[in-house]
């Protein structure tokens, strides 16, 4: 998540007209009345908004229980926790691996946080690592040992990088928190588009256990702001896409705010880019009825100058230069991490939003459906099915398998199915008495697709992952303090979405390219002592509370593992990573297995095949903690985890103390 989330009254355009996920649940509960375990009503009814943090039954949280032996989580979970250092059950280690800075070539520079420049930082690990994907070394093999780790790097945070990059203002009219005043430099702004992107690393695990960066391998690369891509599919070439510097509208500077991925059958990864709009100021120089204008306000490009002020640098970042730059971003890139001199590619037939997920899993007709959310209050969930089936002897073959398929979006039922709706220009009203003219204008402007086809809004689709246990695949929804009761009625689950929830959905017949789907409420997240909470019908006196989910991950048991994104906003705890068995008389009880340090959020969570070895991401600690809401270089709210100096986002690597012992799963 980025501080451009964090502000609540930051409101962008939510024209959608389909029908709210809560209409859809409230008149499902109604209807079903009850759901396995209990009532639906002692779990959801609710006579105001949902409590946050300061209800939290008094800071205690509730007795966790203690799992049965042979129980599918074998961890005893901790405990909320607020202090500056990572927390992990008894028996277990968390070690930071990759920190930002970390320099991953031999001729790369140490880290001096003083003195950065745009060079050092190109051949470092950027900054505020998000998704995380492993591949195992060699290449194809199940390999637990040796692989590649490749990293996201969703934003930058100047003002906790660089020494008087920002100072705290006075507050805001109505407001008692110091606003953030930035003053970059162009020198500074390089660094930031080095710190972008993503990293590719080769790790290795050493005979004791401890996983070590080979910080000399061929296959370590930076890919940054600054790195060119190119664009594929149905809308490369488009005129909206065409630019003063790239005429044939087919190359692309760069991939910005890169949040959630996935990793494909054939090893490649796809990572999202979500919040491109926050890099792009001076929207207000176009005619408001400008068509350009219009798409660029439904995705909140901003108006005037951006709180980054890159435009002032660079010709690209300002609208009013460069009016088309920002449909360039929003799309889901394919990176070979095998090949460091391959192009990226910004796959359009994927459609364009606020990217997160990209999941993908064989059809049994062998086609490849990818799954993804745009990360916004009331925007969509998609899911996009290749044309072609994947080869599994042949990975040149699906190289490009990304470029051609249909992109669908979900609509919700109440009666508990739902239909995926393809955008498919000429069909379903997607024609040029619309505005969309050819697919690759609804590719391009796939939000306002989705309104003219009733797809579900909902409550900030994130990450959207499938099981390959179950078959099932998990939605999570990480909150959506903007619904309002006229939206909702008492059994609406959600008039304020603080907490989230997670949705399990069953496509028909277990087939991902399926065009139709059930849907089952697995998880309303929060604080199980305020009733307003469920948990699949498991004791909510037992589980542990939880709010504001984000990334998932399955281990080999199929158990949820859950991490979260804003909790501490909601109960009074650090963000962290928890696990949940989605099968057998355990189905719901979550427990907190890590819990992270003031600021940051937890994102990426990725096992070893063997599940021996679990890595997470610690993104953006030490901002805008409760004791200073926004934070500075010379004050932050962390000094993790190094102590002193600036906090450092970092990859973290969780183990057993036993390194041969599956993660949660096995006794350590």
């Amino acid at each position: 998540m980025t501080e451009m989330e964090q502000e609540d009254d930051k409101i962008y355009s939510t024209a959608g007209r389909g029908e709210t996920f809560a209409e859809i649940l409230a008149r499902r509960v109604s209807r079903r009345g009850m759901l396995k375990g209990g009532t639906v009503a002692s779990a959801l009814v609710l006579s105001g908004p949902v409590l946050g943090r300061a209800a939290y039954a008094q800071g205690t949280p509730p007795a966790l229980a203690t799992p049965a032996v042979g129980a599918k989580l074998a961890f005893e979970s901790i405990a909320l926790d607020t202090g500056d250092e990572m927390v992990v059950p008894a028996g277990y280690r968390a070690t930071p691996l990759l920190k930002w800075g970390d320099p991953l070539f031999a001729d790369a520079p140490e880290f001096d946080p003083e003195n950065q420049t745009a060079a050092a930082q190109a051949m470092q690990v950027g900054y505020n690592c998000d998704w995380i994907g492993f591949l195992p070394l060699e290449q194809g093999s199940e390999s637990s040992d040796h692989g590649l780790l490749v990293v996201n790097h969703e934003y930058t945070s100047g003002e906790l990088m660089f020494p008087g990059y920002a100072s705290q203002g006075p507050p805001e009219e109505g407001s008692e928190e110091p606003t953030l005043v930035r003053n970059p430099t162009k020198e500074l702004v390089d660094v930031e588009l080095e710190a972008h992107g993503l990293s590719v690393v080769e790790i290795r695990r050493a005979d004791g256990g401890a996983w070590e960066v080979v910080r000399d391998s061929e296959y370590n690369r930076r890919i940054t702001a600054t790195t060119e891509m190119e664009l594929t599919g149905p809308a490369a070439g488009a005129g909206l896409l065409k630019t003063s510097v790239d005429q044939d509208g087919t190359r692309v500077i760069g991939t910005l705010n890169n949040c959630a991925g996935g990793v494909t059958p054939w090893g490649t990864i796809v990572t999202g880019e979500e919040n491109f709009q926050q890099y792009f100021g001076n929207l207000v120089a176009l005619a408001e009825d400008d068509p350009v204008r219009v798409i660029h306000d439904r995705y909140g490009v901003e108006e005037e100058t951006t709180d980054r002020r890159w435009e002032e640098f660079y010709d690209r970042f300002d609208v009013a230069m460069e009016p088309n730059e920002p449909f360039r971003f929003g799309w889901g890139v394919e990176i070979d991490p095998y090949d460091p001199q391959s192009i990226p590619k910004k796959r359009t037939a994927l459609g364009r939003n606020k990217h997160e997920g990209h999941t993908s899993v064989v059809a049994p007709g062998g086609q490849v459906a990818v799954y993804s959310g745009d990360d916004e209050r009331f925007e969509y969930a998609y899911k996009f099915v290749t044309e072609g089936t994947y080869n599994p002897d042949d990975r040149t073959a699906n190289m490009d398998l990304l470029d051609a398929g249909t992109l669908y979006v979900a609509r919700f039922n109440d009666d508990g199915g739902g239909e995926w709706l393809p955008l498919v220009h000429g069909e379903n009203g997607l024609d040029e008495a619309a505005g969309f003219t050819s697919q690759a204008d609804i590719l391009i402007n796939t939000r306002a697709a989705g309104d003219i086809l009733g797809a579900t809004k909902m409550d900030r689709p994130e990450d959207f992952e499938t099981n390959p246990v179950n078959k099932k695949v998990y939605l999570a929804l990480t909150n959506n303090s903007r619904r309002t009761l006229e939206e909702t009625d008492r059994a609406n689950p959600r008039p304020e979405n603080l907490h989230g929830h997670i949705i399990e959905i069953t496509e028909a017949g277990d087939d991902h390219a399926a065009t139709t789907f059930g849907w089952e409420m697995f998880i309303l997240c929060g604080d199980p002592a305020q009733g307003s909470t469920y948990f699949v019908g498991f004791d909510t006196g037992e589980v542990s509370p939880l709010s504001a989910p984000d990334n998932v991950a399955f281990d080999l048991e199929g158990n949820l593992w859950i991490s979260t994104d804003g909790m501490p906003r909601n109960l009074p705890g650090n963000d962290g990573l928890f696990a949940v068995p989605v099968e057998g008389e355990e189905r719901g009880f979550v427990r907190q297995f890590f819990s992270s340090v003031p600021g940051a959020e937890v994102t990426g969570p990725v096992f070893t095949p063997d599940n021996t070895s679990l890595f997470v991401a610690v993104q953006h600690p030490g901002e805008g903690s409760d004791a200073i809401y926004n934070s500075v270089y010379e004050e932050p709210g962390s000094r993790w985890p190094d102590g002193d100096g600036p906090p450092r986002p970092s990859v973290v690597v969780i183990q057993a103390d036993d390194s041969t012992a599956r993660i949660g799963t096995s006794r350590a």
